[in-house]
This record gives C-alpha cells, structure tokens and sequence, in this order.
C-alpha cells in the first residue's frame, strides 16, 4: 500500500513537471509565432458563399488581383515597403476584384484593406505557418461567409508560376532571409505547434 502511494506521488509530480514544460512550450511557440507575424503579410480572398459559382468568383478575384500585385511587389526590398505598396494601392485592388464581380455577372461589393486577422495553421510546400494572428491584405466578396483562400504575400510565397499556392526554391530562400534561424526552424518543421497531452491520461488510468 505504502509502495502503491509513492508511485502514485512520483507519478502526480511527473505530471506537474509535464504540465510546466508543456506551458513553456506553449509560450515559446506563441512568441515565435508573434515574431513571425511581424515580418510577413498574408493575403487573404473571402468568398460571398460556399456555392459553386461563387468559390469560382473567389479564385478569379484572387487571380486577378494576385497577378497585379506581383507586378506592384516584385521589387519591395523588405515588408514595411511592400504594406506600403499594398496600403497606396488599396483603391485599384477594390475595383480589380469588383471588375471580375462584374464581368462575371454579380453585384456582389467588394471590400480590400488591410486588417489583423486570425488564421489557422497552414502549410505551404514544405513551409508550416503556425496559427495565430497575422497582418493581411484582406479581399471579401459580398457577405464573405464562404470558405477563404489565403497565402503569404511578404516574402512572396504565392506568385511563383501561377496564383496557386507554388512553393519553390527561391521562396525558401527569400523566407530564410526575412525570419531568424529559430523562426525559419519553426515553420520548417512540420507539426512544431502541435501540443498533444494525450499521454497525461495514464494518470486516470492508474486510479481506476
């Protein structure tokens, strides 16, 4: 019996020194996770619904509206220049998404600014953004209650080849001089960010 309760308390201490780490974790990821967000900006197409014809409008406006801005960013020498860029240029993105709109028959208004918005976790290539709050160029389409489409526009992971999310060599390249080498590791190792507490059960197991 006495044996059975120092287990138990060996075990109980093993959990709360898990738990610590775990919260350490935690915090680390968070800030990187800020870090990043500070010197990237996303692009983000809000689709009017989830019908068929308007997820088809939201991939015209994004490609549409991603081809201009690869024109506009192609030389912006770090992510200060290229917010400026996109905040001077907000106007003629609103009526590039709206002549798509209209061309295609709808009335749908459309909205572009530049917002703090929160995004899941999200891989591209070989890259794994964590999820959290990050700076975007925003673009909703009417009601914006469809699925989204989003990339990163600084540095520059969505116009490579098309306005599909292509990856390559030089995007890695351009992302390794804008983030840290702790911060580049991150989102270079898939599945960094996700804390499983599974294995705390075992404690509830031994009690029954």
């Amino acid at each position: 019996m006495q044996r059975r309760k120092w287990i138990w308390y060996l075990l109980l201490g093993m959990n709360v020194m898990l738990l610590a780490l775990l919260e350490m974790q935690y915090v680390k990821n968070q800030r990187i996770q800020e870090q990043i967000a500070g010197k990237v900006l996303r692009f983000h197409v809000l689709a009017n619904s989830d019908t068929a014809e308007d997820q088809n409008l939201k991939l015209a406006v994004r490609d549409a509206v991603g081809s201009r801005m690869a024109e506009l960013l192609s030389d912006v020498p770090d992510r200060e220049a290229c917010e400026q860029v996109v905040e001077a240029h907000l106007p003629e993105i609103a009526e590039t998404a709206q002549a798509v709109v209209r061309e295609a028959g709808y009335e749908y208004e459309v909205h572009a600014a530049i917002e703090e918005t929160e995004f899941p976790s999200k891989t591209y290539g070989k890259f794994t953004f964590p999820a959290g709050k990050y700076e975007a160029l925003r673009v909703v389409i009417g009601e914006g209650e469809g699925h989204n489409w989003w990339c990163v526009m600084y540095p520059n992971m969505c116009f490579e080849g098309s306005m599909y999310e292509v990856v390559d060599e030089s995007a890695g390249e351009e992302l390794k001089k804008v983030l840290s080498k702790e911060e580049y590791r991150a989102v270079l190792e898939e599945g960094n960010y996700k804390v499983r507490c599974r294995y705390l059960t075992f404690l509830d197991d031994l009690k029954e």
